[in-house]
């Protein structure tokens, strides 16, 4: 068993490492924390998690409670962008983003992106998201079973209506038809907005909309698939709106949920 002779002697005199009372407050802190957000938490976002209620743990000590009790985070598979079938004759946009800052407030550049979602039977769903690339909130997003223009039209539609930006705000997206439509145009001439699109061919030119469907696919579904539409849609309501956007720590962010990071800023 690898054990020595003297600590096995020890053991017997019931003078073997017992964790103190303080010690086992952590342990117990650490893995609430870890079961609450469903393993989605590594140890940076648990010590920001716990610091913040008040508990002052270190890094070191939480890597330390994780590994003595097997419990390893979802890790996202490595990013491999994926390029879009653009090909159709409505016309592209410029890609606007190219060698700009990032954004500085809320509502100047919204991502958007579609992605399939496995169904139990073998068929396919559809989700599209629109993405405030300030504070990483996905201000609006659909699911359906099918890619027609709708899919990313309605979600837009609803998030100008509830977020008011100003004029001048870039929509970005790849180069898929439904960003070309005319409900799209409409929409582009009523809130005057800037449209853009990735180069083609460059998806790494939509890499944080693409790499929101990294971290969502792992986190939500894990090689899994949903029973049907309905079941999507409840499982994905819950992810984005009440733990994406509200709970869920962005280290993008200093380790702030995208709500709190945009109250922060409008308080400053």
């Amino acid at each position: 068993m690898n054990v020595s002779r003297t600590a096995y002697y020890r053991f017997l005199r019931g003078a073997s490492y017992q964790p103190s009372s303080t010690q086992q407050e952590y342990i117990q802190a650490v893995e609430q924390v870890f079961k609450t957000h469903k393993r989605r938490y590594g140890s940076r976002r648990i010590v920001a998690e716990l610091q913040e209620a008040g508990q002052p743990i270190g890094r070191h000590r939480v890597r330390t409670i994780l590994k003595a009790k097997g419990l390893v985070a979802i890790q996202p598979k490595s990013f491999v962008p994926r390029t879009t079938d653009s090909r159709h004759n409505k016309g592209y946009w410029p890609n606007r983003l190219l060698n700009e800052p990032l954004p500085v407030a809320p509502n100047q550049i919204w991502v958007s992106d579609i992605t399939y979602l496995p169904l139990v039977d073998g068929q396919w769903a559809y989700l599209a998201s629109w993405m405030d690339l300030f504070s990483r909130r996905i201000v609006g997003w659909r699911v359906d079973d099918n890619m027609e223009d709708t899919l990313v039209v309605k979600p837009l539609a609803t998030a100008l209506e509830l977020r008011q930006p100003p004029k001048g705000l870039i929509i970005h997206s790849d180069r898929g038809g439904q960003y070309v439509s005319t409900e799209i145009k409409t929409l582009l001439d009523r809130w005057q907005l800037q449209p853009s699109m990735s180069r083609a061919d460059d998806p790494y030119d939509n890499a944080y909309a693409e790499s929101f469907w990294s971290r969502f696919k792992a986190e939500v579904l894990e090689d899994g698939a949903f029973m049907n539409l309905d079941d999507a849609r409840t499982e994905i309501f819950d992810y984005i709106e009440v733990y994406h956007n509200r709970v869920r720590r962005h280290s993008s962010l200093g380790n702030k949920s995208p709500v709190v990071f945009e109250q922060d800023f409008y308080t400053r």
